[in-house]
């Protein structure tokens, strides 16, 4: 077997993702398709934690008439429920999985302590992040950009619906340009919706490299892992 590039990697998945082509909820004959690739990246020597997203179940962001603080925390609890779902995947496929929420739920999972996840990927386990960051106004690409920062991880991966990063919205205009690499400082500039300017932030600031690429083909996340060209890079 091939070495992988990286030695310890946070992938963000969306909720959307999780779907499938029904677009809401959760597919899992999708999830466990995602699933397989990542257990090709743990046995592969990996360490990997995944930061699920919850648009599956909610968007929080566009709910009128509710305190958006109130939605957000709706949101968290959306992201759990994908955590749990996409841990009980890998568990079926024989992967050791721990799930761990920055939302206090001692009844249904850990909670979110940097040792223990370290602890964890120690000793192969792949860790699953729900609750977001625990803390509303902040999405689930900030979380993961806060975990790649916290557990000092060699590479953060953004699995999207598009190929990578374009300088136009491809579902809207023909002529939008793919990026084969770009700097975090000028998707800040340029002000591309790749992912929240909080988190494009921190990935700048922590000199995280990031590959953003499209999940349609599930066994991207290994080829990532593995230094396949895939997707756009974004680099210091």
């Amino acid at each position: 077997m091939d070495k992988p590039k990286y030695r310890r990697v946070i992938l963000k998945l969306s909720g959307e993702a999780l779907a499938g082509e029904q677009k809401q909820g959760l597919d899992m004959q999708t999830v466990t398709k995602i699933c397989k690739s990542i257990q090709k990246c743990a046995d592969a020597g990996v360490e990997i934690g995944v930061v699920v997203g919850g648009g599956n179940f909610w968007r929080g962001r566009t709910t009128e008439n509710m305190v958006q603080a109130r939605a957000d925390q709706i949101g968290m609890l959306a992201t759990t429920m994908n955590a749990l779902a996409v841990g009980d995947a890998l568990e079926s496929l024989g992967c050791e999985v721990r799930v761990q929420s920055a939302v206090m739920m001692s009844q249904i999972t850990e909670s979110y302590i940097r040792q223990k996840a370290l602890r964890h990927f120690e000793k192969g386990r792949i860790v699953i992040f729900g609750g977001g960051t625990g803390n509303p106004f902040f999405t689930t690409d900030s979380a993961a950009a806060l975990r790649a920062a916290e557990l000092d991880a060699d590479i953060m991966l953004k699995a999207t619906m598009v190929d990578g990063i374009f300088d136009k919205d491809p579902n809207k205009f023909d002529d939008a340009k793919m990026y084969q690499t770009i700097r975090h400082k000028d998707i800040l500039i340029n002000g591309l919706r790749v992912m929240d300017s909080t988190a494009a932030a921190m990935c700048s600031d922590r000199e995280i490299p990031l590959i953003v690429f499209n999940l349609d083909d599930p066994d991207n996340i290994y080829r990532a892992v593995m230094g396949e060209e895939i997707g756009t890079t974004v680099v210091i």
